[in-house]
């Protein structure tokens, strides 16, 4: 089976039974390991969802972890926009925190079973390769995934480090994003509104509303188009040249600075517009056509496939952080697509820039509920309150004053 690695979810599912837009799928009845948990799940994703039941089975990995282990598998049994018609893959690995994995957090995510079973350092890297190739495009890319450490051969350069903010994503903390060179000048908080993360299961860099409204007045500033349909910026248009012309020189490069291990220090990772103008579809022999590969979000900055295909990313769950480094299959026409520089000070922002209280889904249903409770009981007090008979109340003579500051709780309360 394919399946979608994703570091922005924490289940590992499988097709359980056949669907039109799956070419295999994993029958348990065949498997003499397989044991169900009868437990119900579902999860759904910024697109699509599936529901599925829990159980265990046997894996062994085709290269380098030698022995069997005992993973949670969950089979998918129904799904919405989850299986797209065209997609090469059966299933998706998840690899963030337990934080998120479904219906609770006592799921052991893959990892984390490989990690306690195979006793392999607590640590993952993900090089996705394809950059400028049409999304449309066939057969593999050469991406890889290491399972307990770093491989050499998968960057140039040296590593830079940003410390995970909180284990549930691979949340980090976006400093600033330039285009062009040029600092968009946001408060930094706009770019963790809600929280930024590290997710290879998102395809775009999706970036909050007003930092992603900033983005694209400085590339239409900055690119080296005068007039532009709005629909493409929003997704709902394509792009086309002639395919003798490479439209990337149109447009600006674009940089996103995050906070360095040391804290007083920052580094910018930057994308050229080879990996965020990308190729999808080609009319006839002498049209290409192009999308823009960034949108808007309501809840997070997601560093997406759109910016990963530029580095090998470094998931380092032991020392709580995430390291880039520049990928050599990063490459369009024989020149490199990404850069790395710094460090750089980090003198000119906030020395926090997300915010020191960070709900989780579940706490954020816990907290409501207490509010609705509270606010229930103090509404019931007073309209036991309100419905005592005059006889029992205070009675008033001319001595009372009742004031501003006298309100009905505030009195009653007393």
């Amino acid at each position: 089976l394919n399946i979608l690695v994703d570091t922005g979810s924490s289940n590992f599912a499988v097709a359980g039974v056949p669907d039109p837009d799956v070419t295999s799928y994993f029958n348990p009845e065949l498997s003499s390991t397989y044991r169900s948990q009868g437990i119900e799940v579902t999860v759904k994703y910024s697109q699509g969802s599936w529901t599925g039941v829990l159980g265990t089975d046997v894996i062994t990995m085709p290269k380098g972890l030698y022995g069997s282990y005992i993973i949670n598998i969950a089979t998918i049994l129904e799904s919405e926009n989850f299986f797209l018609p065209g997609v090469k893959w059966h299933g998706i690995l998840g690899l963030a925190y337990d934080a998120l994995a479904k219906p609770s957090s006592s799921v052991e995510t893959f990892f984390d079973s490989l990690v306690r079973q195979a006793k392999i350092p607590n640590i993952f890297s993900l090089q996705m390769c394809g950059a400028g190739l049409p999304v449309s495009g066939s057969g593999t890319n050469g991406g890889s995934l290491v399972l307990g450490g770093i491989e050499p051969s998968l960057y140039m350069g040296d590593i830079w480090y940003t410390p995970i903010k909180e284990e549930w994503y691979y949340q980090v903390e976006i400093l600033k994003l330039e285009v062009g060179g040029q600092n968009l000048e946001l408060d930094c908080r706009e770019y963790n509104a809600d929280k930024a993360i590290v997710d290879s299961g998102t395809t775009l860099l999706r970036l909050p509303e007003k930092v992603f409204s900033a983005v694209v007045q400085a590339i239409a500033r900055t690119s080296l188009i005068q007039e532009f349909s709005s629909g493409f910026w929003t997704g709902s248009q394509l792009a086309c040249w002639d395919r003798t012309e490479k439209p990337w020189s149109l447009f600006p490069k674009l940089s996103i600075y995050l906070r360095d291990e040391n804290s007083s220090r920052s580094f910018r990772i930057s994308i050229l517009p080879q990996l965020y103008i990308q190729p999808i579809l080609g009319i006839g022999d002498n049209l290409q056509c192009y999308r823009f590969g960034i949108s808007s979000s309501t809840n997070a900055l997601v560093i997406g496939a759109t910016v990963m295909e530029g580095f090998y990313v470094i998931f380092d769950r032991a020392q709580r952080r995430v390291g880039f480094a520049v990928s050599p299959c990063a490459e369009v026409d024989g020149s490199p697509v990404s850069e790395i520089e710094g460090p750089f000070t980090t003198g000119d922002v906030a020395s926090n820039c997300v915010s020191s209280i960070s709900f989780h889904e579940p706490v954020l249903w816990i907290a409501s509920y207490a509010l609705m409770s509270l606010c229930g009981v103090i509404l019931l007090v007073l309209i036991i309150l309100l419905l005592i008979p005059p006889r029992c109340q205070h009675r008033y003579t001319d001595n009372d004053v009742v004031n501003d500051e006298s309100s009905l709780v505030r009195h009653r309360w007393k």
